[in-house]
């Protein structure tokens, strides 16, 4: 990287100072990453658990249960409420796991194959082979 800066500071041409050093112009002019820079600032309008356990408490009674976020979204809306964006509804959801089916749905234990013992002949007759 430092003989294309050399390179492109002397006057040459970035395509022709990135193709003489072997690598992509786009790598060559793309901005460095700083890793002293720390983390990303936190922005203004972030919201907070209490924002978070309040979307939940909205989106979880029976009544929205099955409905997507996008839905919700509309019918809190038409009743003049706006609670957040769909995407940050998207985005707490999916940090609680509730972004696929939320319903409750029925879990059927898992059934035992029937296994046909014998212990004389002509007790047990099958036509699987």
């Amino acid at each position: 990287m430092t003989a294309y800066r050399e390179l492109a500071s002397r006057g040459i041409s970035t395509r022709f100072a990135a193709d003489l050093v072997g690598i992509p112009r786009a790598t060559a002019t793309r901005k460095p990453r700083n890793p002293m820079a720390g983390p990303a600032p936190i922005p203004a309008n972030q919201i907070d658990d209490a924002e978070r356990r309040q979307i939940l408490a909205v989106v979880n009674p029976d009544s929205f249960v099955d409905l997507p976020p996008i839905q919700i979204y509309a019918q809190l809306l038409d009743a003049g409420t706006y609670l957040c964006s769909i995407s940050t509804m998207y985005r707490v959801l999916n940090e609680n796991q509730q972004v696929k089916d939320r319903r409750r749905q029925a879990r059927h234990p898992a059934r035992a194959i029937p296994e046909l013992i014998a212990t004389g002949p002509g007790q047990v007759y099958s036509w699987d082979v």
